[in-house]
Protein backbone atom coordinates (compact mmCIF):
# COMPACT_ATOMS: atom_id res chain seq x y z
CA UNK A 1 0.00 0.00 0.00
CA UNK A 2 1.08 3.60 -0.50
CA UNK A 3 2.62 5.32 2.51
CA UNK A 4 0.92 8.74 2.84
CA UNK A 5 3.95 10.02 4.76
CA UNK A 6 6.28 9.19 1.88
CA UNK A 7 6.45 11.76 -0.94
CA UNK A 8 5.91 10.59 -4.50
CA UNK A 9 8.85 10.31 -6.88
CA UNK A 10 8.63 11.71 -10.39
CA UNK A 11 11.00 10.76 -13.22
CA UNK A 12 10.96 12.13 -16.76
CA UNK A 13 12.95 11.82 -19.98
CA UNK A 14 12.57 8.06 -19.80
CA UNK A 15 11.79 7.01 -23.36
CA UNK A 16 14.45 4.61 -24.71
CA UNK A 17 16.39 4.70 -21.43
CA UNK A 18 18.05 1.37 -20.60
CA UNK A 19 17.49 -0.53 -17.35
CA UNK A 20 17.43 -4.05 -15.94
CA UNK A 21 15.40 -5.93 -13.34
CA UNK A 22 16.53 -8.51 -10.82
CA UNK A 23 13.54 -10.57 -9.68
CA UNK A 24 13.78 -12.63 -6.49
CA UNK A 25 11.32 -15.53 -6.80
CA UNK A 26 9.92 -17.20 -3.70
CA UNK A 27 6.78 -19.08 -2.51
CA UNK A 28 3.80 -16.83 -1.83
CA UNK A 29 2.43 -18.94 1.03
CA UNK A 30 -0.63 -19.96 -0.98
CA UNK A 31 0.91 -22.64 -3.15
CA UNK A 32 2.09 -20.19 -5.81
CA UNK A 33 5.08 -17.98 -6.46
CA UNK A 34 5.79 -14.28 -6.14
CA UNK A 35 8.63 -12.11 -7.37
CA UNK A 36 10.22 -9.12 -5.70
CA UNK A 37 11.23 -6.84 -8.56
CA UNK A 38 14.33 -4.66 -8.20
CA UNK A 39 15.02 -2.14 -10.96
CA UNK A 40 18.24 -0.37 -11.84
CA UNK A 41 16.33 2.59 -13.28
CA UNK A 42 17.05 5.82 -11.46
CA UNK A 43 20.31 4.40 -10.11
CA UNK A 44 22.27 3.38 -13.21
CA UNK A 45 21.77 2.39 -16.85
CA UNK A 46 22.33 -1.33 -16.25
CA UNK A 47 25.98 -1.29 -17.45
CA UNK A 48 26.62 -4.28 -19.75
CA UNK A 49 29.75 -5.41 -17.89
CA UNK A 50 27.97 -5.60 -14.54
CA UNK A 51 24.73 -6.99 -15.96
CA UNK A 52 26.45 -9.72 -17.98
CA UNK A 53 28.52 -10.73 -14.95
CA UNK A 54 25.46 -11.49 -12.79
CA UNK A 55 25.04 -15.16 -11.83
CA UNK A 56 21.39 -15.94 -11.12
CA UNK A 57 22.19 -19.13 -9.22
CA UNK A 58 24.73 -17.44 -6.97
CA UNK A 59 22.31 -14.58 -6.28
CA UNK A 60 19.54 -17.04 -5.38
CA UNK A 61 21.84 -18.71 -2.85
CA UNK A 62 22.91 -15.37 -1.42
CA UNK A 63 19.35 -14.07 -0.97
CA UNK A 64 17.95 -17.41 0.16
CA UNK A 65 15.34 -17.79 -2.59
CA UNK A 66 14.69 -20.70 -4.95
CA UNK A 67 15.15 -18.70 -8.16
CA UNK A 68 16.48 -15.36 -9.36
CA UNK A 69 15.33 -14.15 -12.78
CA UNK A 70 17.40 -11.55 -14.62
CA UNK A 71 14.97 -9.53 -16.72
CA UNK A 72 16.73 -7.35 -19.22
CA UNK A 73 18.20 -5.27 -20.47
CA UNK A 74 15.02 -3.36 -21.15
CA UNK A 75 14.18 0.06 -22.61
CA UNK A 76 11.30 2.32 -21.65
CA UNK A 77 8.64 3.33 -24.16
CA UNK A 78 7.00 5.75 -21.72
CA UNK A 79 8.11 9.34 -21.09
CA UNK A 80 7.39 9.94 -17.41
CA UNK A 81 6.44 8.06 -14.25
CA UNK A 82 5.19 9.07 -10.85
CA UNK A 83 5.80 6.41 -8.20
CA UNK A 84 3.83 6.43 -4.98
CA UNK A 85 5.44 3.41 -3.33
CA UNK A 86 9.03 2.20 -3.53
CA UNK A 87 11.57 0.38 -1.43
CA UNK A 88 15.21 0.22 -0.53
CA UNK A 89 18.30 -0.36 -2.63
CA UNK A 90 20.09 -3.71 -2.80
CA UNK A 91 23.52 -4.55 -4.16
CA UNK A 92 23.58 -7.39 -6.67
CA UNK A 93 27.28 -8.14 -7.11
CA UNK A 94 28.04 -4.45 -7.50
CA UNK A 95 24.90 -3.58 -9.44
CA UNK A 96 22.53 -1.31 -7.52
CA UNK A 97 18.79 -1.85 -7.91
CA UNK A 98 15.79 -0.58 -5.98
CA UNK A 99 12.64 -2.51 -5.03
CA UNK A 100 9.85 -1.38 -7.34
CA UNK A 101 7.08 -3.99 -7.25
CA UNK A 102 5.92 -7.47 -6.35
CA UNK A 103 4.67 -9.66 -9.17
CA UNK A 104 2.44 -12.72 -8.97
CA UNK A 105 4.05 -15.45 -11.02
CA UNK A 106 1.71 -17.37 -13.36
CA UNK A 107 1.66 -21.14 -12.74
CA UNK A 108 3.94 -23.48 -14.72
CA UNK A 109 6.48 -20.80 -15.62
CA UNK A 110 9.80 -22.33 -16.72
CA UNK A 111 12.49 -19.83 -15.73
CA UNK A 112 15.13 -21.82 -17.58
CA UNK A 113 13.49 -20.63 -20.82
CA UNK A 114 13.67 -16.85 -20.52
CA UNK A 115 10.62 -15.44 -18.81
CA UNK A 116 8.85 -18.74 -19.17
CA UNK A 117 6.83 -18.57 -22.34
CA UNK A 118 3.66 -17.25 -20.70
CA UNK A 119 2.91 -14.85 -23.52
CA UNK A 120 -0.37 -12.96 -23.92
CA UNK A 121 -1.37 -14.12 -20.43
CA UNK A 122 -2.21 -11.41 -17.86
CA UNK A 123 -0.12 -11.09 -14.71
CA UNK A 124 -0.82 -8.91 -11.68
CA UNK A 125 1.93 -6.61 -10.41
CA UNK A 126 1.60 -4.96 -7.00
CA UNK A 127 2.78 -1.38 -7.50
CA UNK A 128 1.41 2.15 -7.38
CA UNK A 129 2.45 4.18 -10.40
CA UNK A 130 1.22 6.52 -13.10
CA UNK A 131 2.86 6.42 -16.52
CA UNK A 132 2.69 9.31 -18.98
CA UNK A 133 3.19 8.97 -22.73
CA UNK A 134 3.58 12.42 -24.23
CA UNK A 135 1.40 13.81 -26.99
CA UNK A 136 2.90 13.65 -30.46
CA UNK A 137 5.00 10.56 -29.70
CA UNK A 138 4.16 7.02 -30.85
CA UNK A 139 2.17 4.69 -28.61
CA UNK A 140 2.16 0.94 -29.22
CA UNK A 141 -0.72 -1.18 -27.99
CA UNK A 142 -2.11 -4.69 -27.88
CA UNK A 143 -5.87 -5.20 -27.89
CA UNK A 144 -7.29 -8.49 -26.60
CA UNK A 145 -10.49 -10.20 -27.76
CA UNK A 146 -12.43 -8.52 -24.93
CA UNK A 147 -11.54 -5.06 -26.23
CA UNK A 148 -9.04 -4.28 -23.48
CA UNK A 149 -6.04 -2.13 -24.45
CA UNK A 150 -2.53 -2.81 -23.16
CA UNK A 151 0.03 -0.04 -23.66
CA UNK A 152 3.66 -0.94 -24.36
CA UNK A 153 5.71 0.23 -21.37
CA UNK A 154 9.09 -1.29 -22.25
CA UNK A 155 10.77 -3.33 -24.97
CA UNK A 156 13.32 -6.00 -24.21
CA UNK A 157 16.65 -7.33 -25.49
CA UNK A 158 16.13 -10.68 -23.75
CA UNK A 159 14.99 -12.41 -26.94
CA UNK A 160 16.04 -9.98 -29.69
CA UNK A 161 19.11 -7.87 -28.80
CA UNK A 162 18.66 -5.98 -32.06
CA UNK A 163 15.24 -4.54 -31.23
CA UNK A 164 15.21 -0.72 -31.29
CA UNK A 165 12.66 2.02 -30.77
CA UNK A 166 12.66 2.62 -34.53
CA UNK A 167 11.61 -0.98 -35.22
CA UNK A 168 8.68 -1.07 -32.80
CA UNK A 169 6.13 0.09 -35.37
CA UNK A 170 6.76 -3.12 -37.33
CA UNK A 171 6.10 -5.42 -34.36
CA UNK A 172 2.68 -6.26 -35.74
CA UNK A 173 4.36 -8.05 -38.65
CA UNK A 174 6.57 -10.09 -36.32
CA UNK A 175 4.33 -11.11 -33.44
CA UNK A 176 2.42 -14.39 -33.51
CA UNK A 177 -0.73 -12.90 -32.07
CA UNK A 178 -3.39 -15.24 -30.69
CA UNK A 179 -6.80 -15.20 -32.34
CA UNK A 180 -8.64 -11.99 -31.60
CA UNK A 181 -5.56 -9.99 -30.57
CA UNK A 182 -4.40 -6.90 -32.49
CA UNK A 183 -1.26 -4.75 -32.45
CA UNK A 184 -1.66 -1.05 -33.15
CA UNK A 185 0.45 2.08 -33.40
CA UNK A 186 -0.95 5.57 -32.91
CA UNK A 187 0.23 9.08 -32.09
CA UNK A 188 -2.07 10.74 -29.54
CA UNK A 189 -2.89 14.44 -29.65
CA UNK A 190 -2.93 14.60 -25.85
CA UNK A 191 -0.77 13.08 -23.13
CA UNK A 192 -1.80 9.52 -22.32
CA UNK A 193 -1.93 8.66 -18.60
CA UNK A 194 -1.82 4.98 -17.61
CA UNK A 195 -2.44 4.53 -13.88
CA UNK A 196 -2.54 1.44 -11.71
CA UNK A 197 -5.88 0.55 -10.14
CA UNK A 198 -6.01 -0.22 -6.41
CA UNK A 199 -2.20 -0.40 -6.35
CA UNK A 200 -2.19 -3.14 -8.98
CA UNK A 201 -1.10 -3.25 -12.60
CA UNK A 202 -2.29 -5.85 -15.08
CA UNK A 203 0.40 -6.64 -17.62
CA UNK A 204 1.06 -9.00 -20.53
CA UNK A 205 4.17 -9.86 -22.51
CA UNK A 206 4.55 -10.80 -26.14
CA UNK A 207 6.94 -13.53 -27.29
CA UNK A 208 9.81 -11.02 -27.50
CA UNK A 209 9.31 -10.30 -23.76
CA UNK A 210 8.10 -6.75 -24.44
CA UNK A 211 5.77 -5.67 -21.62
CA UNK A 212 2.37 -3.97 -21.96
CA UNK A 213 0.20 -2.53 -19.17
CA UNK A 214 -3.58 -2.49 -19.15
CA UNK A 215 -5.01 0.96 -19.75
CA UNK A 216 -8.08 0.93 -17.51
CA UNK A 217 -10.39 3.73 -18.67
Amino acid sequence: MSDPAKPSRHLSGMRDERYGEVVLISPDGNGGLKGAVYTTYGLNDCPPDKWNALDAGALAARFGVPVVFLNGPRFWTIDEVTTYNWGGVEQFDGLEARWAADVRIPPDVDFSAGAGGKHYVTTTVDRDTEYVLKAGRPVYTLEDPDGRTFVLQAYSHTVDPGLTSDSLAALGDRLRLPDGWRFRTRTPDEDLHVRTADNKATVVQDELENTYMLHAR
